[in-house]
């Protein structure tokens, strides 16, 4: 499957210079949404693994058909202030700013062995945030899964940095 062709490139987008990578474009298609899912849970054939954890918002979709390929459970990993019941936060820096996210603070048991999900890897501040935050909450973090990575960002390498395991499915050079 040649998931680059089911990914559309929307140039200057949200300012110019910027090459965004839209991946509702691979979610539309059901042959190449179900060969990405089956792709990505392939990454993790014979790990053992209690919960996916997907970054909000389109972590959600990919780690929901995940964890469901799996048989396991599935953690939101969310922005502030929008889970009803006690939480764990993470603070992680952007451009301009800084920005949290949060989980339940029962979405994992201690030793829980949790990938994080989401769609694409640019600098890695949202999914190095997730890492912490999931073993701060007890799990162990024995992967993370991206659609799309962005390499010349560092995001990636940031993360494998932190001994973490990376997988992407497509990588596309620029921003």
């Amino acid at each position: 499957m040649d998931f680059k062709a089911a990914i559309r490139t929307i140039p200057d987008f949200p300012k110019p210079g910027i090459m965004f990578r839209d991946v509702t474009t691979l979610f539309g298609d059901g042959e190449a949404f179900r060969a990405a899912i089956d792709a990505m849970v392939g990454h993790y054939h014979g790990v053992r693994i209690d919960k996916v954890a997907g970054i909000e918002a389109r972590g959600f979709i990919l780690g929901g058909a995940i964890a469901h390929q799996l048989g396991v459970g599935f953690v939101p990993i969310r922005k502030k202030g929008k889970l009803p019941y006690g939480v764990l936060g993470e603070d992680y820096d952007l451009e301009y700013g800084t920005d949290r996210i949060e989980v339940h603070i029962d979405a994992v048991k201690e030793g829980d062995a949790v990938i994080i999900v989401d769609d694409l890897i640019a600098t890695g501040g949202t999914a190095f945030a997730a890492i912490k935050l999931m073993q701060r909450a007890g799990a162990k973090v024995v992967g993370c899964c991206f659609l799309v990575d962005l390499p010349e960002l560092g995001g990636s390498g940031k993360i494998r940095a932190f001994g973490q395991d990376v997988k992407a499915l497509v990588s596309f050079e620029g921003h």
